[in-house]
């Protein structure tokens, strides 16, 4: 599909199917509208009436305009009231506008939103990305493709000027964020350590990044006990992924962006149960999808700034080697941990790999994690929840989700539940009390890094939706994918 901007007006576009944004309450149609619709002999006001369209977020609604006309369908998508609409707002219409096209069987299809706060590049790039994520399809694993409507050959955005360059950064992204789908949605049998390690080789080599592979040798090497204790009972072998993107020239910042990877999650000897959701445990590596979803776009954005892309990724599996409740392991920065659940596997990989990343020496870390039910309970399926020892990072993280419509909550970070993580014989236990165990487990996570400004997205709802939603169809959305790489570009 080709996505362009075209500098012929509205009223002189001719094609398959032309989309107009209309405001909830809008009252009269502007004079440009009203010419138009004068040119398609009432149409606009004839849809508007017939269908009672309110103009609603997310609403809309096509009509097939009379024959001899350069248009041959109307579409209209709602944008909700004029003093509420985000820029998110913008992307759901164009995800709304594209599904109705090919629904309606139009290969081309002009749009015409109206511009954000007079940005026309960030409104190009927005609308472009809505379309692109919309009209994405997983057939990978059916026999046959299951196809509904026709596919749109041509984008053209009205009114924008020349966007190039806004929508190959929509583009960009985009691919990220369908890697970070495949992976999240391929099932255990798959995708598994080696695939991850198989992933991130790929990006290394199609976008020139450096790429160190470490076995499980190595990680014995670095004293990596936290992790390996995880490994230790799967019969494929864990694999320490650490991808670097380097600029040309001094990097403005350096960076360090850490994935969960848990290809499959049994529990381990505290199996999870029936009803417990098990079969979808291949999405507990949701955090190293983004992670290498971010890996691919950024390589090809090329911004000014280092990043490294880690990820310390196994199975959690049950055998006769697997850890034993009460086990104690050692992380690589040497503090000791009492296993009092081994379904909490997640934080200590995480444990290891934030010790890793620290030494690197980077300016600030994030990690990504599909870490806790206890985040669902709190936040929903939604919305990710945020913990930072710094308020800059915070601040940066909030601002670049909300840019790419990916909702973040910011956590307390609340000291006194360490107490909760106590143990008699080690310095601390996997795990707390069930209440504000979501917090506990950033409290368990901080404690593996000493100075560099830190935050962690705990991703466990968004990175699923089981009905459509916006520019997200059932399945695997990608979460993550798009702040990741605002917060790493620093728009």
């Amino acid at each position: 599909m080709d996505v362009r901007t075209t500098g012929t007006p509205l009223l002189e576009w001719s094609g398959d199917g032309l989309a107009i944004g209309l405001f909830e309450d809008n009252g009269a149609l502007s004079a440009e509208l009203a010419t138009l619709d004068e040119k398609l002999s009432g149409t606009l006001k004839e849809l508007i009436a017939e269908a009672e369209f309110k103009g609603k977020d997310g609403s809309s609604v096509a009509t097939r305009v009379g024959s001899g006309s350069a248009v041959r369908k109307i579409i209209l998508v709602g944008l909700g009231k004029a003093e509420s609409m985000k820029l998110d707002s913008l992307r759901r219409a164009a995800a709304a506008l594209a599904r109705l096209a090919k629904k309606e069987k139009c290969k081309t299809l002009g749009i015409s939103l109206p511009i954000w706060h007079d940005n026309a590049a960030l409104t190009a790039q927005t609308i472009a990305e809505g379309a692109e994520l919309a009209l994405y399809k997983d057939t990978r694993f059916k026999s046959e493709a299951d196809e509904n409507g026709s596919s749109i050959e041509q984008i053209e955005l009205l009114g924008l000027g020349d966007q190039t360059a806004a929508i190959a950064l929509a583009r960009q992204i985009a691919s990220g964020v369908f890697l970070a789908r495949e992976l999240v949605a391929a099932p255990a049998n798959y995708v598994t350590p080696i695939t991850l390690a198989e992933t991130a080789e790929a990006i290394a080599h199609d976008h020139g990044l450096a790429l160190e592979i470490l076995e499980r040798e190595d990680c014995e090497k670095l004293g990596m006990g936290a992790f390996l204790g995880v490994a230790q009972g799967a019969d494929l072998p864990p694999k320490f992924i650490h991808l670097t993107y380097t600029p040309d020239g001094k990097p403005r910042r350096k960076l360090a962006i850490i994935g969960k990877g848990l290809t499959f999650d049994s529990g381990g000897l505290n199996i999870k149960g029936a009803g417990s959701g098990i079969e979808m445990m291949k999405t507990d590596m949701g955090g190293a999808g983004a992670m290498l979803g971010a890996a691919k776009a950024i390589a090809q954005i090329k911004p000014d700034v280092e990043v490294h892309f880690i990820s310390a990724a196994t199975e959690n599996m049950i055998s006769g080697h697997a850890i034993h409740p009460g086990d104690i392991l050692t992380a690589s920065n040497g503090k000791t941990i009492e296993i009092n659940n081994t379904d909490a596997e997640g934080r200590l990989t995480l444990a290891d790999a934030l010790v890793f990343a620290e030494k690197l020496g980077v300016d600030a870390i994030v990690d990504l994690a599909t870490l806790t039910g206890a985040c669902v309970i709190a936040l929903g399926d939604e919305i990710a929840g945020l913990w930072s020892s710094d308020p800059d990072i915070a601040n940066q993280l909030t601002q670049a989700g909300e840019l790419a419509g990916e909702k973040l909550w910011q956590m307390p970070m609340e000291e006194k539940y360490f107490e909760g993580l106590k143990s008699p014989i080690a310095d601390m236990k996997n795990t707390g009390p069930r209440p504000g165990g979501s917090i506990t487990a950033a409290l368990f996570l901080k404690q593996f890094v000493k100075e560099t400004p830190w935050a962690h997205l705990d991703v466990a709802g968004p990175v699923w939706t089981e009905k459509e939603n916006g520019y997200n169809s059932p399945g695997a959305t990608g979460y993550g994918v798009r702040t990741l790489v605002n917060w790493a570009i620093g728009v």
